[in-house]
């Protein structure tokens, strides 16, 4: 199997670190809303590849955060007159009945941005000193 390694900019063969065990991280989606069908791919697509890593005997550690903390869900708390905390309850809630529908696995672990903010931000700063990352006016964007 080939990947796109972001680091060399290149396709390679995909080389587990450990013989017969990987770890994956998902980008999660930000609950202020329902999910439609462009977001469900990415999530219909990472569970084929661990389905397949793990048909080939790989112990697969499958990390798909939540994003709730953002300013769409203040938005939408003020909109529906709740708080944030009710939003991202809802969508939370939402999103798993989708994915449960779709037959997409839970993932072994699924943190909520709220309670890793002060690594996130160590995460940046480090990226941004490797010059992986750069600021635009006040945003940060990865370099690809």
């Amino acid at each position: 199997m080939k990947v796109y390694n972001t680091l060399s900019a290149k396709k390679e063969d995909f080389v587990p670190r450990e013989k017969d065990r990987i770890g994956i991280y998902v980008c999660g989606p930000t609950v202020y809303n329902y999910i439609h069908i462009g977001n469900a791919r990415a999530y219909v697509s990472f569970d084929t590849i661990i389905r397949y890593l793990k048909y080939k005997g790989m112990k697969v550690k499958y990390v798909r955060n939540l994003t709730d903390v953002d300013d769409k869900i203040i938005k939408r708390a003020a909109e529906e007159n709740t708080t944030t905390e009710a939003i991202t309850d809802k969508y939370t809630k939402a999103f798993h009945r989708d994915m449960t529908a779709l037959g997409v696995e839970e993932p072994t672990i699924e943190p909520k941005a709220t309670e890793h903010i002060k690594e996130m931000v160590e995460t940046i700063e480090q990226l941004i000193e490797r010059d992986m990352a750069y600021v635009v006016d006040g945003d940060v964007y990865f370099s690809v």
